[in-house]
């Protein structure tokens, strides 16, 4: 309703204008910068926010609103504009008072009052007191603030789907990288091309009742070998054919030569089965076509793994970098070497979903492992033939100071073997780094020309470990 009131006889008209230049004169406490909380409408229903400030304002106070309302940003836009002009034009407010004449008019209604030049100002009536007289209190308002405008408005914008694709786990069974590990436990590297997010692990002793193992929040660096990858000897640098590797997912990149003599760019490369990985470092990586990187200057069968007796990677082979992100297993030491079922997939599906997938998987607990003895040499001493050779440890034993590296085990202990051809003729264990083959013990093993000597360290806990071989022609 909108009335226009004469205040003729009701109230005094001086002390009326008075009273509205007064008012129009006094600045209201208000802030200048509005903002709307608001979910867009369309695209992922994202939660944003528009946000509408006076020209000339310099507060960083911000009046905020938060509705539970789907609007396009264009609406939210118009919403704060409207709403900071009409706290503007709402510092003008009047109170007076009506006859019972006009007790038709209320809260909500419009009322004309003349304004300065012979204008008419409009109010809205916000509050009624009834009693002996109508007292009102009103807001002024402008007309047009609530007329619609021309917003041009952005088409929003959604995230692409990401369907719930199987990923690719890798189980790696890998020795100790920094010494701080989980010796038994094994890593898990997981990719996909497209990611879906989080992957879940479920494990079980038994291909049901399965329990959340662990969650991979992120997708490791992996790709595949594209060139054979000839074997090396460990202990100085590769210098041979650049080794071509496709990443399917990640990036490589080249450091420099006292970074990687420092730890830097680790990899594993393998066959995809928990044990079977060779632990490389490489300096120079270059980026010959997409994703594709030929990799140059490498440290070969780091961290005890240059006794795999991998002649050759072929192409195809795995390639995964150790840069922290595939993590170790969550793997109590009691199931080493046993059987445990794993489901692996997109943690926002249930692990029965067809994204899952299936793994029965033993892991021995490779960071347990000794690494193989080191310079073996066998001498004629007499009719006997002497063999000696060096321990390494998988515990501390790259500090370069003075006197033998830590043991790494609860005792010194070796096994010896001495092989003819595929024939095992002779086993023993000694308690120190040397071993004598006798011309008795020859006698009895009907051992003749070249034979072949095994020597492995043995752990407590994991047994015997990978073996250093020599050879000796016996006479």
């Amino acid at each position: 309703v909108v009335e226009q009131l004469d205040l003729e006889g009701l109230v005094d008209h001086a002390e009326l204008e008075n009273t509205l230049e007064r008012l129009r004169g006094a600045e209201a406490e208000t802030t200048g910068r509005v903002r709307l909380n608001f979910v867009q409408a369309g695209a992922d229903f994202d939660v944003v926010s528009e946000e509408a400030i006076l020209p000339d304002e310099t507060t960083h106070a911000v009046g905020s609103s938060e509705v539970a309302l789907s609007l396009l940003r264009a609406e939210g836009r118009q919403c704060v504009e409207r709403w900071l002009a009409e706290s503007q034009v709402a510092r003008d407010t009047l109170r007076f008072a009506l006859p019972p004449s006009m007790l038709h008019l209320g809260a909500g209604d419009v009322v004309e009052l003349p304004g300065p030049d012979n204008t008419q100002e409009a109010y809205r009536i916000d509050r009624v007191e009834i009693a002996d007289a109508q007292i009102c209190e009103a807001v002024r308002i402008e007309r047009s603030i609530y007329d619609g405008g021309d917003y041009e408005d952005e088409a929003p914008v959604g995230a692409d789907f990401v369907p719930a694709v199987p990923v690719q786990p890798l189980f790696m069974d890998l020795p100790l990288l920094t010494g701080d590990e989980t010796p038994h436990a094994p890593h898990l590297a997981v990719v996909a091309d497209p990611w879906p997010g989080t992957v879940a692990v479920y494990e079980s002793d038994m291909d049901a009742n399965y329990a959340l193992s662990s969650l991979v929040p992120a997708r490791s660096t992996v790709g595949v070998l594209q060139s054979p990858l000839a074997y090396a000897p460990s202990g100085r640098i590769d210098r041979g054919a650049a080794l071509e590797v496709w990443m399917i997912s990640g990036t490589l990149e080249s450091v420099a030569h006292e970074a990687m003599l420092n730890g830097a760019n680790v990899a594993a490369i393998g066959d995809g089965t928990p044990d079977n990985w060779e632990i490389i470092q490489f300096e120079t990586a270059d980026l010959v076509a997409p994703k594709t990187y030929n990799l140059t200057n490498r440290l070969r069968g780091q961290l005890g793994s240059d006794a795999q007796g991998v002649q050759e990677w072929p192409a195809g082979s795995w390639f995964v970098r150790l840069d922290g992100i595939p993590e170790q297993m969550n793997l109590a030491a009691n199931t080493r070497g046993r059987e445990r079922h794993y489901r692996i997939g997109p943690a926002a599906m249930p692990y029965d979903d067809a994204s899952y997938v299936y793994h029965a998987q033993a892991f021995a607990g490779i960071g347990l492992r000794p690494y193989a003895p080191v310079h073996l040499k066998a001498r004629q001493d007499g009719d006997d033939v002497a063999v000696s050779w060096i321990r390494r440890t998988r515990i501390d034993g790259d500090r370069w100071t003075e006197g033998e590296v830590p043991l790494g085990e609860e005792s010194e202990a070796y096994r010896v073997q001495v092989y003819q051809g595929q024939s095992l003729l002779r086993e023993d264990t000694v308690a120190s780094p040397e071993w004598t083959y006798s011309q008795s013990a020859m006698t009895s093993d009907d051992a003749s020309g070249l034979v072949e000597i095994r020597v492995a360290q043995i752990s407590a806990r994991f047994g015997a470990g990978l073996d250093g071989v020599t050879t000796v022609n016996l006479p």
